[in-house]
């Protein structure tokens, strides 16, 4: 009789510890949570945006400093690496960037260019510095002829671009340009278009 209770005890605690220990084995597992480094902003794929700014140069050989507002597009792909993001861009600008000294009148309507980006992303703020072709046009006028002349040159800047909702970024951006000297046959010499710019702008990032 002491037997048959010791085990029917045994039998008791085995039976209530199986569905506990059977419920812990089945139970839901809770959600899997990506480490914070993985959900960091992403840079990378295509974008395309518009532009807005002020540009204040010189032309070589030649009095007149023709400055304006600058207006465009461009578009670009980044690639990124943990913080540091690889890009090509490429942008068409219109200018009205003029200037008239005594007989000469000189103007910028045009320009492009083809540059690199390289950044380093904290989260979603962007430093970069980029670098690259450019080219556009110089127009020169004096005692009512035309002239314009085709060049190409180089820039060089940097700047700085934010997340500001989702698949939009916004950015500050400063870039020199050089265009290369042409022979203008109005002024007997040859003139080149050297600026500055200064330009906001938005991007869309499919």
């Amino acid at each position: 009789m002491k037997r048959f209770a010791v085990g029917a005890a045994a039998l008791t605690l085995a039976s209530t510890a199986l569905p506990a220990r059977a419920a812990d084995y089945y139970a839901p597992r809770q959600p899997y949570t990506v480490n914070q480094p993985l959900n960091a902003y992403s840079w990378a794929g295509p974008y395309l945006g518009g532009n807005l700014g002020y540009a204040w140069g010189t032309v070589s050989n030649n009095p007149t400093k023709p400055s304006g507002i600058v207006g465009g597009v461009q578009g670009g792909y980044n690639f990124q690496n943990g913080p540091w993001v690889f890009g090509i861009e490429g942008d068409l600008e219109a200018t009205g960037a003029d200037d008239t000294f005594a007989p000469w009148k000189f103007s910028n309507p045009w320009f492009g260019t083809v540059r690199g980006r390289v950044g380093y992303a904290f989260n979603n703020i962007l430093f970069y510095g980029t670098g690259g072709l450019a080219f556009g046009e110089l127009r020169g006028q004096t005692f009512g002829v035309s002239e314009s002349q085709t060049s190409a040159g180089w820039t060089l800047g940097a700047g700085v671009e934010f997340g500001v909702a989702q698949n939009w970024t916004a950015k500050v951006e400063y870039l020199y340009v050089d265009l290369s000297e042409s022979n203008f046959a109005i002024t007997g010499t040859s003139n080149g278009y050297r600026f500055d710019m200064l330009r906001v702008g938005v991007n869309y990032h499919f």
